[in-house]
Order: structure tokens, then sequence, then C-alpha cells
């Protein structure tokens, strides 16, 4: 379906077809582009909410910078779209976060006009500064360096690390910190209760437009002007809001609130921040998903709701004759409430992913022993080893791929103490279409070299609560991968029982080659049996179930008996679970030949998963074609 854009936008190929326009017409602009990426998201799905509430500021932004000159950083992605569609991407943005089409978050290598990629939070500010201090030291004072970040953004410590920085630095550099009170779920901690004291305190309020117009009078008349005028104007404003500003405290020049969906006001006020030297923070207030009326009153729901009915805004669901099995989160979720009324010790933690990551659940049954921290993943961590001394049992529940920010805290706060910490991390192996800043593709290879930690996988529902209850009975750091999306299980709610730490199981007896699954995706590894079967093959099936510790006496087993094994995992070869099966083989003594399938070393793009496994030759098919190769080998040989 061909989305039509309206007769301004359509118009508009790049930033510099937009400053073509006349400031009056901006709101029929603004009103334009969020209709288009209303029906674009309607009809092909996507995040929504974060991008309808910064169109006034997009658009702003590009009328008044330079870009692709100035460079313009967006803060985790989710609110690029009206930036990539006013960049010359219109025409493709049908094709957003499709397989091989253009990307959900800004990418370098895509666009001139996307300064740094993004995906992770928290990023933006490090990055607008380094780059801004590369412009000082070229001797470029024109150039504008510009962070848009979210304040669920903000509450990454990274955020502040750069603030801490910034605020020294004498550089050229706008933070534009989007105000709306959320991230995925509703923003917590003290930096929203922050934000919101400033944003309604009537008497700042009142007073603040008078006070920015009397400094922009005054910063005509030099530095030691505008050096006295700085100090008088955080003294009022720490006088008016009864406390110390706490960007102003950084040294970070502070103005705000502004309304968000005032594009005129905002052209105004970002031509005036452009001529004030130095780091300064522009506080505008938006709401997230802004002009689509379901999408403001639960935000969450509508962050990316997939593909939708604009009209009533009904989202399409697919409907099924038979009962389906329930995603590997919602198991987590039930599964960790259900452990947690048998054990008072055990708590959630996560950082701001409860609904992502089912943790709202916990939170709602026991809202005293489940916590969302922020967006914080090394904190999660540390406050979960801090909790684990005092005789807890936290599960930490964090995205793979966002357990990497975390990772120091693993081995130095967890791990090294040995405390019994359950690390759950969901969404791992392939994300999808949010592509490769959100792909699990490194859990396997960089947990299994630290010490004390047990890694496992489970390959259905079952064994998901299996290893869940294990791991509330196990003395130590403990983690579990799963990915994202349903299981195989409709019928999931079966007793629990205790794994064995390191136990693997067989699944089908065989002959000639055998099959060494980790995980979920091992049901790929059954289906492929299935095909080989009618073909007349035997392979043999393993679900290994634990990379760390291995099951030795099954290895021994296969090795026994096999000279042809084939390991599949969802996760990197480099130094992932086929890497610890050519170990541990090599170290023992036994000779074989082995395929691995999984994860190349390369950056894999989006694309649903059932895409990029057959990218990878780790489909069924790939299977199939694996064994086959290996058996006709060993036919050959005969």
């Amino acid at each position: 379906m061909l989305i039509e854009p309206g007769k301004l936008l359509a118009q508009i190929n790049s930033p510099a077809d937009l400053k073509q326009f006349r400031k009056d017409q901006l709101v029929q602009i603004c009103e334009e582009l969020r209709q288009y990426i209303i029906d674009s998201v309607s009809v092909y799905g996507g995040h929504f909410g974060a991008s309808l509430g910064v169109v006034e500021l997009t658009v702003a932004l590009h009328y008044v910078l330079n870009t692709p000159s100035d460079q313009l950083i967006w803060d985790v992605g989710h609110q690029a779209y009206g930036h990539k569609i006013l960049t010359g991407r219109r025409e493709k943005f049908y094709t957003n976060r499709l397989y091989k089409g253009i990307s959900g978050f800004p990418k370098r290598k895509e666009s001139e006009y996307d300064a740094f990629g993004v995906g992770h939070s928290s990023t933006s500010i490090s990055a607008a500064l380094g780059m801004a201090m590369a412009s000082k030291y070229k001797g470029d004072g024109l150039k504008q360096h510009v962070a848009v970040i979210g304040d669920g953004s903000m509450t990454g410590g990274m955020a502040f690390e750069a603030m801490n920085h910034a605020g020294v630095s004498d550089t050229n550099m706008i933070i534009v910190l989007n105000d709306n009170c959320m991230s995925i779920d509703p923003n917590v901690g003290a930096l929203r209760d922050y934000l919101t004291d400033i944003t309604t305190s009537q008497t700042y309020n009142r007073f603040k437009d008078d006070l920015w117009r009397i400094l922009g009078k005054f910063s005509k008349f030099g530095s030691s002007a505008q050096e006295v005028i700085s100090k008088v104007e955080g003294a009022v404003k720490s006088a008016l809001l009864n406390q110390s500003n706490l960007f102003e405290s950084l040294n970070l020049r502070y103005f705000g609130p502004v309304d968000g969906h005032d594009v005129n006001h905002l052209v105004e006020v970002m031509h005036d921040l452009k001529k004030i030297p130095g780091p300064k923070i522009l506080h505008c207030l938006t709401v997230k998903g802004k002009g689509y009326d379901l999408a403001e009153k639960d935000q969450t729901k509508w962050h990316a709701p997939g593909k939708f009915d604009k009209i009533t805004g009904e989202i399409a669901k697919k409907v099924y004759d038979t009962p389906q099995p329930p995603k590997y989160q919602d198991v987590f979720g039930h599964t960790i409430v259900e452990l947690a009324e048998e054990n008072e010790n055990i708590m959630g933690v996560t950082p701001a992913m409860p609904s992502g990551s089912s943790m709202n659940i916990m939170m709602k049954a026991m809202p005293d022993r489940a916590f969302d921290v922020g967006i914080a993943e090394q904190h999660a961590v540390t406050f979960s080893a801090g909790l684990a001394t005092q005789g807890m049992k936290p599960f930490c529940n964090i995205y793979s791929t966002f357990m990497q920010r975390a990772y120091d805290q693993v081995v130095h706060d967890v791990c090294l103490q040995n405390l019994p910490v359950v690390f759950c991390l969901d969404r791992a192996g392939f994300a999808g279409a949010d592509g490769p800043t959100h792909h699990g593709a490194y859990d396997l290879a960089y947990f299994r070299c630290i010490p004390n930690l047990v890694v496992a996988a489970p390959m259905n529902e079952e064994e998901l609560r299996n290893m869940m209850y294990s791991a509330s009975v196990y003395e130590g750091p403990y983690s579990i991968r799963y990915p994202r999306g349903q299981g195989v299980m409709p019928d999931w709610r079966k007793p629990m029982r205790e794994v064995a730490t390191g136990q693997g199981r067989i699944v089908k007896e065989g002959e000639d080659v055998a099959i060494l699954s980790i995980g979920h995706i091992g049901n790929y590894a059954v289906e492929a049996c299935d095909k080989l079967t009618k073909e007349g093959l035997n392979p043999a099936h393993y679900d290994m179930r634990f990379v760390k510790p291995l099951d030795e006496e099954l290895l021994h087993e296969v090795f026994g008996k096999f000279k042809k094994v084939v390991t599949i995992e969802d996760g990197c070869l480099m130094g992932g679970f086929g890497s610890a099966i050519l170990e541990w083989m090599m170290d023992h003594d036994y000779q074989a030949q082995i395929k691995r399938l999984g994860i190349p070393d390369e950056v894999i793009e989006h694309g649903t998963q059932l895409e990029l496994h057959k990218e990878c030759g780790m489909d069924p098919d790939g299977i199939v074609a694996a064994v086959k190769k290996m058996a006709a080998a060993v036919s050959a040989n005969y």
C-alpha cells in the first residue's frame, strides 16, 4: 500500500527543502509529518508513540540547524522516524524494519544525516560531546552539536557521566531533554520527581519567559556581561524553584521548560541557543503519542503496537483455532510469582523493562518485592548483588543486548563474590526487526568465561520453569537465556522440578551424525530431524541445556559414538557453544568432524527471526543441509 504524503511534505526530500518554506507553514508540515507516521506505522508496523511526540521538535531542529554539517544525535532512536522521513528516506520508509529495508534506528552507513548509530539508551550526550570536542580542537566554532535525549534515557548513569564532563568542556553543544515522563513504561525515580517539580512550579514558569528575554538582550554585550548574567540567571532560577538546579550545578546553562509542541516557539528558542556559547540544556515538555488519542492515553501499549486500524485503533492480531504457546517473557513473569509465593526471599529487578520482561506481573502482585530501577543496567546488577548479600534471592531480568552494558558488574560484584543472583536474559539470539543493536548474540560467549557462573538455556517453556526453580535453590550466580517471542508448548504450566546443574538430555537417539543444540533453537533441530527421517537418515539429537558446566558424561557418550557432530546455537560462533564443544573435545583427546551453526562473525541486520536464521544457515533447512552433507561424507568413506 502506497502511503501518500501531504502536499507540503511531498516537496521535502532533505532539510534544505524544509528551509524553503515560510515559518508560518511549519505547523502544517508538522501535521502532515505526524499523519504520515500514523499512516505508515498503521500499515507496516514499527515504533509509534515516541516519534509522534517529537514531530515539532524534529521539524524545528532541521529547520534551524545546518544538518548534516551540524551534528544531530538521537538517543535510542525510537523517536527518529520523523527525522528519517525529512532526510531523504520518505519513499523508502515503508521498508522500515523489514528484511533488507531501512533500519528502525539511526545508522551512520544508512545516511549522512544519521550522525551516530544508536539503539541502546543514554549514549547521545557522550557522543555529541566527543563530536563537539573534536570541532573545538579543529577550530570549528560555528558547528552545532545537538543531543536529543528522553527523560527515560536520562536515568542512565552514562548520561550523568557525560553531563559532568560537558559542564567543564566549554564546547558548543545543546542537550535537548525530551520530557514526556515515559520511556517504554512510565519513568521511575527521583529524577522524574525533580523534573515534575520544575514543570509544575507556577512561580518559576511565570518568570522564566521574562528572564529568558532579559538574558537574550544582555547577551549581545560580550563575554563579561554573559558571565555576570549567567550567575544572576542561576541564582534567580534557584530562588524561584526553592532549590538548586541539578543541571546548572553541573555547569550546564538550563533553559526551559518549553512547550515541545509549539514548533514556531521552538524555532525561535533554537535560533537563540545557537548564539549562546558553551554547553546548554533545553528542557522540552512533550506528550508521547501526540496527535493520536489512543496513543496519548495508553503510552506503553502504543510504544510499538504493530499494525493497526488507524480509524478504530484496533491492533491487528492473528486469530488461531487452537491454543497457542505463550511468550517466554510471560512464562517468566508468571513463574517468578509462583516461586516468590513459596520463597519469601525471592525478589525481582529490571532496568526499565517491566512490561517487556513481564516483571510487571510481579510488580503488581508483590510491589514491595519487585523493582524497576530505571534505565540503569549496571545499577540493576550491583543492586541485585547487594540484595543477595543479605540473604535475598534476586532474579535480575535484563535483555541480553543490554546485559552487555553491565558486564563489569556481573564479573566484579556478583561472580567474584559468588553471590546467588539469577540473571534472566530475555531477547537472547536474534531480536528480529530491532536489528543488530538489539540482537542478543554474545551472551553465551561473554558469560561462559566467567568463573562461578552457571550458563543455561531452556529449549521450551517447561524447561524455563524448571531452570528458574533450579536457580532459586542454587547457591551461586546462575544465568538463564531465552528468546523473544513464543515458545512451543500451549500447555506449559507443568509442575516445576529441579534440573541437575550441567545436565543435558537425549531428545532423539540416532546414528552417524549427532546434533548438539542449546536453547530454544533446538526446536529447529527437532523439525530438521523429522525431515531427515523422512529422507531415510537417522541423526541423533542432544539438548545440552547448559553451556557451563557442560554435561561431560553425555559428551563422552557422544564423542565415543559419533565422528560427525553438528552444533547449533542462536548466538555468536566466536567463543560460543560450538566453541565450548570443540574445546572440550580437544581437551579430552577425541577426534571428530564438527560443523558449527550459529551467528557468524559479522553484523547481521534486521528482519524476522526466521529470515535471519535462514540467512545464517541455522534454520531447519540449514540444519538438514549440514547433516546431509556430513552423512554423505560418511557414506563416501565406506
